[in-house]
C-alpha cells in the first residue's frame, strides 16, 4: 500500500488530477449504470453497426487520449466497486468528450457456451480514438462487434 502511495505522489500534478477525475467519473458511471438504462446513457451518441472512420488526431489530442486511457485503467484498479470494461469505456468516453476528443466505443459479444458448460453470452466493451486503443484492448478479438457508438 505504501508503495502505491509513493508511486502516486511521484506523479506530476496533471497525472494526479487526471487520476482523481477518472476515479470520480468511474464512480459516477457505475452509479448511473445501476440507476438508468444503458440506452439513456448513450442517447446523445451516434450508433452504428458499421465501421466508423475517424479523422486523425492531432499529436496533443492523441497524448491526452492516451493519458485518459491510462488514468481510467489505473483508477479502475483501485475502486472498491467493480469497474467493468463498460464502466471504464463510459468513463473514458465522458472524459474524452469533455476535452473535445472524438472517439468510438464498441460493444462485442461471443457465445461462450461452445467453450464451457455455462450457456449464454459474454460481452466486452472497448474504446478507440482514431484506431488506437484507449481502454478494453485485452481480449477484444474474441468478440464480434454488435454496436459501436461514436462522438465528435
Amino acid at each position: 500500500m505504501l508503495r502505491r502511495i509513493r508511486k502516486f505522489l511521484a506523479l506530476d500534478w496533471q497525472h494526479k488530477k487526471l487520476f482523481v477525475q477518472a476515479y470520480l467519473v468511474l464512480g459516477k458511471v457505475r452509479y448511473s449504470l445501476q440507476r438508468r438504462p444503458f440506452k439513456k446513457l448513450v442517447a446523445e451518441l451516434d450508433v452504428s453497426r458499421d465501421a466508423v472512420v475517424q479523422a486523425p488526431l492531432e499529436p496533443s489530442a492523441r497524448a491526452t487520449a492516451l493519458a485518459v486511457g491510462w488514468a481510467v485503467r489505473t483508477a479502475a484498479n483501485f475502486t472498491p466497486w467493480e469497474s467493468t470494461c463498460l464502466v471504464q469505456v463510459l468513463a473514458a468516453q465522458g472524459l474524452l468528450q469533455k476535452r473535445g476528443i472524438a472517439g468510438v466505443f464498441y460493444l462485442g459479444a461471443t457465445n461462450n457456451g461452445a467453450r464451457d458448460e455455462t450457456p449464454g453470452f459474454l460481452a466486452h466493451a472497448w474504446l478507440k480514438c482514431n484506431g488506437e486503443f484507449i481502454t478494453g484492448e485485452s481480449g477484444h478479438r474474441s468478440y464480434t462487434v454488435i454496436s459501436s457508438f461514436s462522438w465528435s
